[in-house]
């Protein structure tokens, strides 16, 4: 069975993706979701996700914007996503977007390959 993990950050991001984790959800797929928290407003996140009728993430790093350094959000987003890729060992991972999660998520899948 393929393993699959669809990596977010953002409002914008699970809108765009719920979509696509209904399709992993109905299909034979075993799949996770990473959230990255990369929005300040993390306490927020998971009301989107449900609201878009999507579970709550199996993994949320609550990264945030800290300091609004993209260099420490990104390094941070980087190590927790490479950690539980490395753990989990999806056959895919799934990102779309052009923020700092997606920028992490690419750098982190490309990492845990090996």
């Amino acid at each position: 069975m393929k393993r699959v993990a669809t990596v977010l950050g953002t409002r914008p991001e699970s809108i765009k993706m719920s979509s696509v984790v209904r399709a992993c959800e109905g299909s034979r797929a075993e799949w996770f979701m990473v959230h990255a928290g990369q929005d300040c407003y993390c306490d927020m996140d998971p009301g989107v996700l449900r609201g878009l009728g999507l579970p709550d993430a199996r993994y949320n790093l609550n990264v945030g914007s800290g300091s609004g350094r993209h260099e420490e959000q990104t390094g941070k987003m980087l190590s927790g996503i490479e950690k539980i890729l490395i753990a989990e060992k999806p056959d895919a991972v799934l990102v779309e977007g052009d923020t700092n999660t997606v920028l992490a998520g690419v750098l982190a899948a490309s990492d845990a390959r090996g």
